[in-house]
């Protein structure tokens, strides 16, 4: 017999199991969730998480599909139960480990509640001032991506 079917009859069928969010939510999702200087949550039972990343918009539940998503100007909502904290980040990435671990790491990370509308319209305004003005290149392009921000926190800061 050749080594091809020998090794046919050693390999032995992989039995697929498919489990679906209601089972994964008994076991809970588990959230670590950092920024440089502080940690938000660490190793925190999480019911879900939703993330604003660069491929779309997603909720997060235990037993989600693995992946690493790079996080773009946005809101992170945890939902804790009952309780839901709302987070508006500049970017980070999250990662989604077979395990229902969701790690976060992100560059900056605050309460949305403590921002102020009428600052963010004055910040909004004069960044779009600078993106219209006589600016150099490379003062613009900052601004261009002030306004991106801020239009974003502005967003979430209304949504609340």
């Amino acid at each position: 017999m050749n080594f091809l079917a020998r090794s046919a009859r050693a390999v032995r069928p992989v039995r697929m199991v498919r489990s679906y969010a209601t089972e994964a939510a008994a076991t809970g999702l588990r959230l670590t969730f950092a920024v440089p200087h502080q940690v938000l949550y660490k190793d925190a039972s999480v019911a879900q998480v939703n993330i604003a990343a660069v491929s779309g918009d997603m909720g997060i539940l235990a037993s989600h599909v693995s992946s690493i998503e790079e996080l773009r100007p946005g809101v992170v909502e945890v939902i804790e139960g009952a309780a839901t904290k709302k987070f508006f980040v500049s970017g980070g990435f999250a990662t989604m480990n077979p395990d229902s671990t969701l790690n976060i790491n992100a560059v900056e990370a605050f309460p949305v509640e403590e921002f102020s509308p009428e600052a963010i319209r004055n910040n909004l305004a004069e960044a779009h001032r600078l993106v219209n003005s006589g600016a150099t290149e490379e003062e613009k392009l900052a601004a261009k991506i002030e306004v991106e921000v801020l239009e974003s926190l502005q967003a979430a800061v209304n949504a609340k």
